[in-house]
């Protein structure tokens, strides 16, 4: 047969000339079973099905060898005891799980997976997967009309990815940053997908390059690695949460971050000095300018040199360092990988002595150029070399860092492939392998020896890792900017798409540089941006070296009083955004969301890139465009009200809203509620005021939902040392219900109560069925 031996496909001509030649896997000859799953022997190659839950399965392609199963750098979640039942009629195998059922055809074999009800999830059809004999390896899934494509990590454009190529090869992109700019830094090679208001995803777990063509063909897409085996993951949903909730099973979760890093945090390349380092602190202090973090970009070292201070430009570092934490600020230095070849400096000499930089087989060190010139590489993909690293922040943590920047993590190289010679052998713990296929790993496993280097030195205190590259799985260690975007407006409209994108690829904690890093930005963009920038999560202004700076007062008094009210309201916001990310290291769900996450159905969601949700019942309206001060909004299902001027609204309806530069407009599904705190100053930000803020409907419905608190630094939350409480509530036409359904946790937060406040209506408020607006903690 023709699948049994090899077929062509004709991207975008139909014509035999140039077309690629694939070698389909063939018919089934035979299969065994054994605890790991189902080993089928084709044709061409093998097969291994495994059932990670009754939800999620991986398939495994190997053209050369039975497959390997253990050699993820990513997956984290283990296979659970899976109740399967199998059937097996002449040329089909089925197999059963409480959720999924696996058809496969035999000659040749072809996979189709349903759910219980008969939704199809992924279908194989005149194609399947195949291998071509330079390695490429490959599968071929059929699309239907109404399929959309989401998630891909950190990657330009819109946020529905059909009709796109896609390509994941971490790469350093200073410019430009625009709808084809295909690589970026981030390399997630997983999706989801959403057809007729149920979704499922798949994640490919190949390190090599790999590529997602949703574009070629309407009757089907394909998904593709340079090189290794075809490994992956086909996740069940079908809600776009429950495949949110099965991804971050098997990549896990982000860790509770500490509560000053979901603060304002304010950077340049480079604040170059000490003293420029305390006037910037200092007058954010005298403007009553809410700020939690300045960043310190590579000026700060000695010629570059990483775990060093230029000892003329930051004389004292130790005792800024305390003197920013006294009034509420920390410092967050940056670190690259590339280590100067320097004989006379420590970090070298012990890297070559020790073995610890990437070389080549035959054993000379490999170098390249970055900041501080000719440079060698630790070689992350060693557990020793990992620890090395991370014992070496000790550098920083003893004396009083609490938060590190990794950045050229890519790695970055000066040169024309803009990284390390692909010929280069990492050691990988004991498997060998090149960096063409080890290097999207490179930055989540520097992330990684950062990561648990600095907890194991902060004694019980939470660290901070902001990274500019990772893989899938990078959430466990770091929150993730989106890299050198520029001062455009354009750079502000595909921010939001970008970090939704990258929500809904399992990393939660992201954000771009407000106001642009690159080019020079004008007060109404950084105002407006400002905005934006004060929902994300991540929430940092940086700009470049030679471009205009711009702190919120660079200005003038009229925009610095609009960017103030924002940042300001960051902090009022902290406890709703607090019990968000409580969440997403739960649940994998992100905090930034597209309204398709939580209105699945509706089809007017589906492309929606310049609106965006805070957990599920705010819709963020900001303004995106200059000079403008009139936008359109649609309002998905539900009564709305806006959260300034408390006028109500229809969903299912578009709505033409006046914003001017002073304005962002939020609203707020009726029927639910938001806690709020204040913002006092920066010497001591801790929420001592808190208010639930309900907007009550007029339509009977219940709404619940999960506040959550603890001391927002230390890891004795993992002790019960925090507050959790569970609300249900439910509008009636005089009165809101509110029922503490239960509370958990033994932390005593500075506030002993919290005051129920509502939005835009006068009705009584009953509190466990008595009239009351305070609930006693």
């Amino acid at each position: 047969m023709l699948q049994d031996t090899s077929f062509a496909i004709h991207p975008g001509k139909e014509k035999k000339d140039g077309a690629v030649v694939y070698r389909d896997i063939g018919n089934v000859d035979s299969y065994s079973t054994s605890s790991d799953g189902y080993l089928f022997s084709c044709r061409n190659g093998f097969v291994h099905i495994q059932f990670y839950t009754d939800s999620i399965v991986r398939i495994i392609m190997n053209p050369e060898d039975k497959p390997l199963l253990t050699n993820s750098k990513a997956v984290v979640g283990q296979p659970q005891d899976v109740a399967i039942e199998e059937v097996n009629i002449e040329d089909t195998l089925l197999l059963r799980t409480d959720k999924l059922v696996l058809r496969i055809t035999k000659s040749p074999f072809r996979l189709t997976i349903e759910d219980t009800t008969g939704r199809v999830i992924v279908s194989e059809d005149k194609h399947g997967m195949a291998f071509r004999e330079n390695g490429e390896v490959i599968a071929f899934k059929e699309m239907y009309d109404h399929d959309h494509f989401y998630g891909f990590g950190e990657k330009s454009g819109h946020l529905d990815k059909r009709g796109e190529k896609l390509e994941m090869w971490n790469t350093d992109v200073y410019a430009p940053h625009n709808p084809e700019t295909n690589a970026l830094y981030e390399s997630i090679p997983y999706f989801m997908t959403l057809r007729d208001g149920k979704a499922h995803g798949i994640f490919l777990d190949n390190t090599f390059k790999t590529y997602f063509d949703m574009q070629s063909s309407e009757e089907y897409y394909s998904f593709s690695a340079e090189g290794g085996q075809l490994d992956y993951y086909v996740m069940a949903g079908p809600h776009p949460k429950t495949v949110l909730e099965q991804y971050t099973f098997l990549t896990g979760r982000m860790p509770l971050p500490p509560k000053w890093s979901l603060g304002y945090h304010q950077s340049r390349y480079s604040y170059e000095t000490e003293k420029e380092v305390r006037e910037l602190a200092k007058t954010f202090i005298e403007k009553n300018i809410p700020i939690d973090v300045i960043h310190l970009d590579i000026h700060y070292m000695n010629g570059y040199r990483v775990f060093t201070f230029d000892k003329e430009r930051f004389p004292n570092p130790k005792q800024l360092i305390a003197d920013l934490k006294e009034m509420g600020i920390r410092v967050v230095p940056i670190v690259d990988p590339g280590v100067k070849k320097d004989s006379e400096y420590q970090i070298y000499q012990e890297g070559v002595l020790e073995d610890n930089f990437c070389k080549y087989i035959e054993g000379d060190i490999y170098y390249g150029d970055v900041w501080p010139g000719v440079s060698a590489f630790p070689d992350f993909t060693e557990e020793r070399v990992r620890k090395w690293w991370g014992d070496k922040h000790a550098f920083y943590t003893s004396i009083g860092i609490e938060g590190i920047w990794n950045d050229m993590n890519e790695p970055a190289v000066f040169n024309e492939t803009k990284t390390m010679d692909l010929t280069v052998m990492h050691r990988n713990d004991g498997n060998p392998t090149t960096h063409r296929e080890l290097h999207n790993v490179y930055g989540l496993l520097m992330g990684k020896a950062t990561y648990e280097g600095m907890k194991e030195q902060l004694n019980g205190k939470r660290p901070f890792l902001l990274t500019r590259a990772g893989y899938a799985g990078v959430q466990r260690y770091g929150s993730v900017w989106t890299g050198d975007n520029r001062s455009f407006w354009e750079h502000l409209q595909m921010s939001l798409p970008m970090v939704m994108n990258l929500g809904l690829s399992g990393v939660p904690f992201t954000g771009p540089d407000v106001g642009g890093f690159a080019h020079d930005t004008n007060a109404e963009l950084l105002t407006r941006w400002t905005q934006v920038g004060a929902f994300t999560p991540f929430f940092r202004n940086h700009s470049a070296i030679g471009f205009r700076y711009q702190e919120p007062w660079q200005f003038g008094e009229k925009y610095e009083t609009i960017m103030k009210k924002y940042i300001q309201m960051r902090y009022q916001w902290m406890p709703q955004l607090y019990s968000l990310f409580y969440q997403a290291s739960k649940e994998g769900l992100p905090v930034m969301r597209p309204l398709l996450m939580e209105y699945p159905e509706d089809e007017k969601t589906y492309n929606l890139n310049d609106q965006f949700m805070i957990g599920d019942n705010v819709i963020m309206a900001p303004i995106l465009n200059p000079s403008v001060t009139d936008r359109v909004v649609y309002l998905p299902k539900g009564e709305w009200i806006e959260y300034t001027t408390k006028e109500s609204y229809e969903g299912e309806r578009v709505h033409l809203i006046h914003a001017e530069l002073e304005d962002l407009p939020v609203f707020v599904r009726k029927g639910t509620a938001l806690m709020q705190g204040e913002w006092s100053f920066n010497h001591d930000k801790q929420t001592k005021t808190l208010t639930m803020k309900v907007a009550p409907s007029d339509l009977e419905e219940k709404y619940s939902f999960t506040f959550y608190d603890d001391d927002g630094e230390t890891f004795a939350y993992e002790a019960l040392e925090f507050v959790k409480m569970t609300f249900d509530i439910q509008s009636f036409a005089d009165k809101v219900d509110i029922q503490v359904v239960s509370k958990e946790g033994n932390y005593q937060p500075a506030y002993n109560e919290i005051k129920v406040e509502l939005i835009g209506t006068d009705r009584t408020i009953f509190v466990n069925g008595k009239p009351s607006s305070i609930i006693k903690l």
